[in-house]
């Protein structure tokens, strides 16, 4: 008789390969990996369309191997992470939210950014590359250094249940690694960083 979980979890995507997903507990932070292949129907579907980023409840069937398979997926949120390595051309507040943080000596820094009328639409973090050291980039994607408490950072200074988009960016030429969150998926932020970044040859995995 196969053994069954259910958990709450952050889709992270597919950083060791194409058929499986990384899933990361949204409490613990551990990580899952699930298989994506051979699911029939409705089930099918719904593994075909889950995306990184996502927040699902889900329900696992763990074979005599201990390979975990979904059971049962609901979505409860449609955020959208995007990892981005070896971004070129970075905005002018990452760069200036970085020289804050080298000026006092921190290894990370973040601030509120907001749009031309002065409402605020994304939160971005920077934290130091640390090369030969860490690879801060790969633990975001790895799922190693957790993004979860990021996000939810984000959504308890908001009073909507919408989807964020994040960007997780590896620029070519600085010593930082870039964590953005803006706060509307579809909104005027999350589209000009798509426009900028996703489409200059950078990596989207």
């Amino acid at each position: 008789m196969e053994l069954s979980t259910s958990g709450r979890f952050r889709v992270l995507g597919r950083p060791r390969a194409p058929d499986e997903l990384l899933l990361i507990d949204a409490e613990s932070f551990d990580p899952t990996y699930v298989g994506t292949d051979g699911y029939d129907g409705a089930l099918d579907e719904a593994v075909a369309g889950l995306e990184p980023g996502y927040l699902v409840d889900a329900t696992l069937s763990w074979g005599d191997d201990g390979t975990p398979r979904f059971e049962a997926i609901d979505v409860l949120r449609r955020t959208r992470i995007r990892f981005l390595d070896g971004v070129t051309g970075l905005f002018e507040a990452a760069r200036e939210t970085w020289m804050a943080a080298e000026a006092d000596g921190d290894a990370m820094n973040s601030r509120v950014t907001r749009n031309t009328d002065g409402d605020p639409n994304g939160v971005l973090y920077v934290f130091a590359a640390q090369p030969g050291a860490r690879d801060v980039f790969g633990e975001f994607e790895s799922g190693v250094l957790p993004i979860e408490p990021l996000i939810e950072r984000a959504n308890e200074g908001l009073d909507d249940d919408g989807d964020r988009e994040v960007f997780v960016m590896r620029p070519a030429d600085e010593p930082f690694v870039v964590v953005y969150i803006a706060f509307e998926k579809d909104g005027l932020l999350a589209r000009t960083v798509r426009e900028t970044y996703v489409s200059d040859g950078s990596v989207d995995s």
